[in-house]
């Protein structure tokens, strides 16, 4: 009898044990997960799962610090604060590389000739023989920015000679090339102008490129650093100075090598020639024909030039040129002269500078 109750003892003294337990909260947190791993059913699963979240965010424990470095060693690529700023770095060395290919070096540079005719040999095989039989393109041009836009605007919609004669009258006017400035130019009253043949229109034109220059919008340093796009889109503000005028200045005062006069005359001939279309190519048509040339597009629309010259155009219609320099085809700039919708021919130039060397300076 004693044998028999000691185990019932026992049985007795498990059952509140196991009694006590159920009652706890704890005990019921920990004991279910005991009693449901045999189960393969799926909602074993779903009290593990809150378990492990609230281990990890509520425990601040040595292994959570444990954990800090390995996750900062990763954070440097992965984590949201670093990870941005490694994400900022590489958009910034991407935004450089974009913006280094922009600064290039001018035409008149050294060895950038031959560069722009090697590309041009191997990207478009139809300038071969114009690279062949014409003489080399010559950028030697120097002259300050803000005189060879004062330039440009007097020369715009008169033949060469008439053009000659009032830029002439107007550096006597100022003193000297080296005394024409911003200041010079606001000094001198509009009828002072009138008297040496220029319009009151080309007056309010030179007024406005001054105060752009006078009030920082525009100033010489600035002018040479822009790129292109940015270049053409601030003088573009300028009045006067149009599309056409841009290109002419971005070609010959500051050489830059990858510049496509779409809307002169001249280049869309030759590039009609050349290709042997039936008329001539529109401007986005230009874009897309011409799209090869790139980089060096600046000596591929100097080659138009001299290849309608050498068809036997004639010089009323075609570029007059000179030691190598182009006189290019003007075009009215449409949204300053609304009236006149075409193209102004210059005159041939018997025995001096073309206009490219002469507007653009030399």
């Amino acid at each position: 009898m004693g044998e028999q109750t000691q185990p019932q003892s026992i049985t007795e003294t498990q059952t509140p044990s196991l009694s006590q337990p159920n009652s706890d909260s704890t005990a019921l947190s920990t004991n279910p997960p005991v009693d449901i791993p045999p189960n393969p059913s799926n909602p074993s699963k779903i009290p593990i799962r809150p378990q492990k979240i609230r281990k990890l965010s509520s425990t601040p424990s040595p292994q959570s610090t444990n954990q800090k470095p390995t996750d900062s060693s990763q954070s440097v690529v992965t984590s949201n604060g670093k990870g941005t700023i490694t994400k900022n770095r590489r958009r910034s060395a991407s935004q450089l590389t974009r913006v280094l290919p922009q600064v290039i070096k001018p035409l008149s540079a050294n060895g950038e000739i031959e560069n722009a005719l090697r590309h041009l040999r191997l990207a478009d095989p139809l300038l071969c023989s114009l690279i062949d039989t014409l003489p080399l393109p010559a950028f030697d041009s120097h002259q300050l920015p803000f005189l060879a836009l004062c330039k440009s605007i007097l020369y715009q919609q008169l033949a060469y000679k008439a053009g000659t004669s009032i830029y002439t009258r107007f550096v006597s006017l100022c003193g000297s090339e080296d005394a024409v400035c911003p200041d010079m130019v606001l000094s001198l009253s509009a009828q002072q102008l009138k008297q040496i043949g220029i319009s009151g229109r080309k007056a309010s034109y030179l007024y406005d490129l001054a105060n752009k220059y006078k009030t920082g919008i525009l100033a010489d340093d600035t002018v040479v650093k822009m790129d292109d796009r940015s270049l053409f889109t601030m003088l573009s503000m300028v009045k006067g100075i149009g599309s056409w005028s841009v290109h002419m200045f971005m070609i010959f005062s500051l050489h830059r090598p990858d510049v496509l006069p779409v809307s002169d005359l001249g280049v869309r001939k030759g590039v009609q020639m050349l290709y042997g279309l039936d008329e001539l190519p529109r401007p986005s048509q230009m874009e897309q024909l011409c799209e090869k040339w790139r980089p060096y597009r600046s000596i591929g629309a100097w080659y138009m030039w001299r290849f309608i010259e050498g068809k036997g155009t004639p010089a009323t219609a075609a570029a007059a040129m000179e030691g190598g320099s182009v006189q290019p085809l003007q075009q009215i700039e449409p949204q300053q002269e609304p009236e006149q919708h075409q193209l102004q021919l210059l005159e041939p130039i018997d025995g001096i500078g073309s206009l490219g060397a002469c507007i653009w300076g030399q």
